[in-house]
């Protein structure tokens, strides 16, 4: 019993966690013109954004490791399904890390070159942009969002969670899952306000989750 309530507390935190590291891991700077020049400039604001990546990223996979065993135990296709497609996520949310590095790179010798060849500069800014953005908010998020359907209709079944809770995560997933798709097909853009308000549903159950598991645990039944 006390490694189950230490568990549940250390997931509740990772899911914090999660959160905030998703906060400090954005550069707003990026969505900006003459993000070339800036990101130079802010180079250590750029490089804490890197380790939080980093730090998320790892995360991710804590979360993925220690729900699976429980949901593998319930339904050994369920259990892999989920693991397979959050360890994929989380691979290509390590693989935005390279990009972002190499547009820091990239502003230090924009910048170190006089601004020289601007469009030659600008042009391989943006498929670096364009490349993080496709890593970190398509490549990663669809098989993540596929995850999240997998998991909270597990703990729905388990009921390791209130079942309205399972149901809100369910339809979370599924509003991320549709932004991504919009968001690929060119519908929306990153800092379109719909793209946050669909993706606030999921982010709000996970800090209900957060707390539960943390003040709660897991229920006996579920555990075992």
């Amino acid at each position: 019993m006390k490694t189950n309530r230490r568990t549940a507390i250390f997931l509740g935190i990772l899911f914090i966690l999660n959160f905030v590291f998703g906060i400090f891991s954005s550069v707003p700077a990026l969505e900006k013109p003459g993000y070339l020049v800036k990101l130079s400039e802010i180079e250590m604001q750029v490089l804490i954004a890197i380790f939080f990546q980093a730090a998320m990223a790892v995360v991710y996979v804590l979360i993925t490791v220690l729900f699976y065993p429980i949901i593998y135990k319930h339904s050994k296709r369920l259990g892999v399904g989920y693991f397979g497609f959050r360890i994929i996520g989380a691979g290509f949310l390590f693989a935005g890390i390279g990009s972002l590095l190499l547009l820091l790179w990239l502003s230090q010798t924009f910048v170190a070159a006089g601004q020289a060849n601007l469009e030659y500069f600008d042009i391989i800014a943006e498929l670096l942009r364009r490349g993080r953005d496709i890593l970190n908010h398509i490549a990663m998020i669809l098989p993540w969002s596929i995850g999240g359907l997998i998991l909270y209709f597990s703990l729905y079944k388990i009921k390791l969670i209130p079942r309205w809770l399972s149901i809100w995560g369910i339809i979370g997933s599924a509003f991320t899952l549709v932004t991504t798709i919009l968001l690929m097909l060119n519908v929306i853009t990153i800092v379109n306000p719909i793209y946050f308000i669909l993706n606030a549903p999921i982010a709000f159950c996970e800090l209900i989750v957060a707390i539960l598991l943390i003040f709660r645990g897991f229920p006996e039944h579920a555990i075992g």
